[in-house]
């Protein structure tokens, strides 16, 4: 089917009630347990942090490094205060940035923070280009389960500012960090319950990438020196070894998700360089990815044995899994900018949107509980028959689990489907 006939079919499915909203909240009839919503209604505000005296890779030449004052726009969600109405909207520009969307979701625009606790802090990265809102969805998510999450708009890497990819390879762990201590730092009410000592970072492909060495995995010595690298060596910062990378990681950084890591395809890494990752992760990853590269991913996997760390594969998907947004529905369209439906950044050919953020909800959950609320329980969500095909769902009458009982821990009968759950421990 060529995309023009797409186009016109879309235009017919976009007349139906069905598309009425770009929703971000949907938890699916069938999704696994701890994908529901939390006790917490949720607040959602807007910052702007800027970081001083920063190497300006746009700016830079082969003689000479410039720097300036790097501005991240963050959106910040957190457990609201009890009586607050949910619900609101937000305004962002589709993957083709001369168009702007409506997405429709809990959240509720600067509502009074809750008091009389302090939450663990999540930062979330997108890929390249993406937004803050791209993870959207998982934002709201973890806020109403008792977290403060800081979604980062990474300068020189969104939708409507794209450019250099060395800007790129260099600030996304820089920029982790300093969003953690821009919200330690925090003045006011949201300051004021928000637990930076205890935080956890998920990233989404470079996103993903910047995670890793955050956590530890530093690149391999020469990497500063290749063509795609910001000028004059500017790179090293993030090189395994070196005392600029070492001071990056961070013992308020309790674990960390990384979705479809970038980097190891291009060997950004060698396995002394992984084995560098000191953080419990967690990966997730489509099976058939073709931008990180499924292969390379699974590199990451088994050569990252200086932390326990599990894989959670979605089998046929593409490098869309596990992460965005459904797409809003402006994206069906062929947009003239891009030559191609934006649908196509969001989307995944096998798999649906919403059931793929339900899942990446749940293990989440499971993931971030236990390491950032040191919740025991949730252990057994990650104690999992390798393959979901081959659980065993068994359970008398009345529900009750039988012995031979192995299926995955949280997901109704008939629904642990395609996915694949692998766990390795530190030095295996």
């Amino acid at each position: 089917m060529t995309r023009m006939m797409r186009a016109a079919l879309v235009s017919l499915t976009m007349a139906t009630p069905v598309l009425a909203e770009n929703r971000i909240d949907q938890i699916r009839p069938d999704a696994p347990e701890l994908a529901a919503h939390g006790d917490h209604v949720v607040g959602v505000t807007t910052r702007t942090f800027s970081n001083p005296d920063q190497i300006d890779v746009l700016n830079s030449t082969a003689d000479a490094l410039a720097t300036y004052t790097r501005d991240l726009t963050v959106e910040i969600w957190y457990p609201a205060a009890d009586g607050t109405t949910p619900g609101g909207t937000y305004t962002a520009p589709l993957r083709d940035p001369s168009v702007q969307v409506t997405l429709h979701g809990q959240a509720a625009r600067d509502a009074d923070p809750a008091t009389g606790a302090t939450f663990p802090l999540v930062v979330i990265s997108h890929g390249y280009p993406g937004n803050r809102f791209l993870l959207s969805h998982l934002g709201e998510n973890l806020a109403s389960k008792g977290y403060v999450v800081a979604s980062i708009d990474h300068t020189d890497s969104t939708y409507s500012d794209q450019a250099a990819f060395g800007s790129t390879l260099l600030n996304r762990p820089i920029d982790q960090k300093f969003v953690i201590d821009s919200m330690a730092a925090l003045d006011g009410p949201i300051g004021s319950i928000t637990d930076a000592d205890t935080t956890g970072v998920i990233g989404y492909s470079m996103g993903g990438y910047g995670a890793l060495i955050f956590g530890g995995a530093g690149l391999v010595a020469g990497v500063e020196a290749s063509p795609f690298a910001p000028p004059k060596g500017a790179l090293i910062h993030n090189v395994a070894g070196t005392d600029t990378h070492e001071a990056l990681v961070d013992e308020r950084v309790k674990a960390m998700i990384a979705i479809g890591p970038w980097g190891r395809n291009y060997g950004l890494w060698d396995d002394a360089g992984l084995a560098g990752l000191r953080k419990p992760t967690m990966l997730m990853a489509g099976s058939v990815d073709d931008v990180s590269v499924y292969d390379a991913i699974r590199q990451i996997f088994t050569n990252t044995t200086g932390t326990d760390r599990h894989l959670l594969t979605f089998e046929n998907a593409n490098h869309n899994a596990a992460a965005p947004m459904g797409s809003p529905e402006e994206g069906w369209a062929i947009s003239e900018a891009l030559g191609f439906p934006a649908f196509e950044h969001y989307a995944d050919a096998v798999w649906d949107n919403t059931r793929m953020n339900n899942i990446t909800q749940h293990f989440s959950t499971a993931f971030m509980d236990l390491h950032l609320k040191a919740d025991a329980d949730k252990a057994s969500y990650l104690d999992l028959v390798p393959s979901s095909n081959d659980g065993i769902f068994s359970a008398e009458e009345d529900g009750t689990l039988k012995d031979d009982h192995t299926y995955w821990a949280g997901f109704p009968a008939r629904t642990a489907v395609g996915l694949k759950f692998e766990t390795l421990k530190k030095g295996e």
